[in-house]
């Protein structure tokens, strides 16, 4: 089973965080970029420069239901793009890219990540948010759903992949059909992708032979979860669930009756948000969770050779990426540190050190539903910031040399020392960034 709003997009839902986590400094960070549309993954090429990608916001083209079946739909446009930040300018690189959205701009599908090989060739993963059934009969032939490798010089590209396309074909985890790639890696000749609509972790050859689920993720049984309180409007306005799970009116955007029984269990479905591979060579994922967003109730799991996923790190919620660095530290991004319900959206940056022991980087201060890192090489951890909106999306760069360790930050992770060391009905225009 599959709860489709994560499907929609994974930045625009209700979430709650690491419970017991708490900022151990006032670290410092800087605005590298600002005024980016549905600000995705960042990625820095081997020239040092550092690239991300911008959903966009749709477009006035013709429209998909969105994976729910209710609520808004999802139009298309080409306001989807990949920008460039060099020396503290910014300039779009690639535009023109495939971008679907709600009327208001959120919700978007469309440039969600980008990775260099090791020639420096960029890869770029283009969102879709919906069910595949409907991409190519309403949209005619894009590139949604798909891995893309651009041409910058030309501002052009080909198709790799189509994963979206496989999540029809196939449905690895039998559930809800959907599709919504959200983050990817690149490990030697693969590509490896996390569908969230799918519910599973994908791998296809650069060249876009063999393409092939490696494993999907299992549901939770929540007890006594705690939802928002009845009658309560939604801040959550793309949460609108799947078939047989519907929670919330969507025109009063209220609870709906089975919710006001206040369930003591509760199946729900968290999603992977992105993947990374770790100094043992396995793929550490981390898990986006679904409706209602328990605290504390996120993993980031291992899936090694066996292609089996292992619960390698819990106690998070609403996780939307993870990066090692190369001393082997895993950073981890939280979207939001309490329930959007409750209507704040401060996230956090948590450092994961190689003996298990947790480091709070930053928290709030600034850091509002953020959507990916990265690490550069001078040691510092870049952000997209405020990644699920329209026209106000950042690129943080923050200090990662101050950092003291938190005394209870272990609970709940397994020692990465065995390891080794080694996410507008009209047509718009998006303005040039300064």
């Amino acid at each position: 089973m599959k709860l489709k709003p994560l499907t929609i997009t994974i930045l625009t839902f209700c979430v709650a965080a690491f419970s017991g986590m708490k900022a151990a400094s006032a670290a410092s960070f800087s605005v590298i970029a600002d005024g980016l549309y549905n600000a995705g993954g960042l990625s820095f090429s081997p020239d040092g420069n550092l690239y991300v990608t911008e959903a966009g916001i749709g477009g006035s083209g013709a429209c998909v239901p969105p994976a729910s079946g209710q609520g808004d739909s999802l139009c298309y446009g080409t306001s989807g793009a990949v920008t460039k930040i060099e020396n503290g300018k910014t300039e779009r690189i690639l535009t023109g890219l495939p971008s679907i959205a709600l009327p208001d701009g959120t919700g978007a599908g469309g440039p969600r990540d980008i990775q260099f090989d090791t020639t420096g060739k960029p890869y770029v993963l283009i969102g879709y948010g919906a069910n595949p059934t409907f991409r190519d009969r309403n949209l005619g032939n894009t590139d949604l759903g798909k891995i893309i490798a651009p041409d910058f010089n030309t501002n052009s590209w080909t198709s790799v992949a189509d994963l979206a396309n496989y999540e029809l074909t196939n449905n690895p985890d039998g559930g809800d059909v959907g599709s919504n790639l959200l983050g990817f890696v690149i490990d030697g000749n693969k590509l490896v992708a996390a569908d969230a609509g799918a519910n599973d972790l994908l791998s296809v050859n650069i060249g876009g032979s063999n393409l092939q689920a490696i494993t999907t993720f299992p549901e939770d049984i929540l007890t006594n979860p705690v939802f928002p309180p009845s009658d309560t409007p939604s801040n959550e306005p793309a949460q609108v669930p799947s078939q047989g799970e519907v929670v919330r009116s969507p025109k009063a955007g209220l609870l709906s009756e089975r919710l006001r029984q206040r369930p003591s269990q509760f199946a729900t479905q968290p999603v992977p948000s992105s993947v990374a591979k770790g100094p043992d060579g396995a793929y550490y994922v981390s898990q986006f969770t679904g409706f209602p967003f328990p605290e504390g109730g996120a993993k980031i799991y291992r899936v090694g050779a066996d292609g089996k996923p292992t619960v390698f790190a819990d106690g998070f919620t609403q996780l939307t990426d993870l990066q090692f660095d190369p001393a082997g530290n895993l950073y981890a991004l939280q979207y939001a540190n309490q329930s959007a319900w409750k209507g704040d959206f401060d996230g956090s940056v948590i450092k994961i050190a190689p003996d298990g022991t947790r480091t709070t980087l930053l928290s709030g201060n600034g850091l509002e539903s953020p959507s990916a890192l990265t690490i550069g090489a001078d040691g510092a951890v870049y952000v997209t910031n405020r990644g699920d909106r329209p026209g106000v999306g950042q690129v943080l760069r923050i200090e990662n040399s101050k950092s003291i360790p938190e005394p209870d930050s272990a609970f709940g992770v397994l020692a990465i020392a065995a390891l080794g060391v080694g996410w507008l009905h009209k047509k718009r225009e998006l303005p040039n960034l300064p």
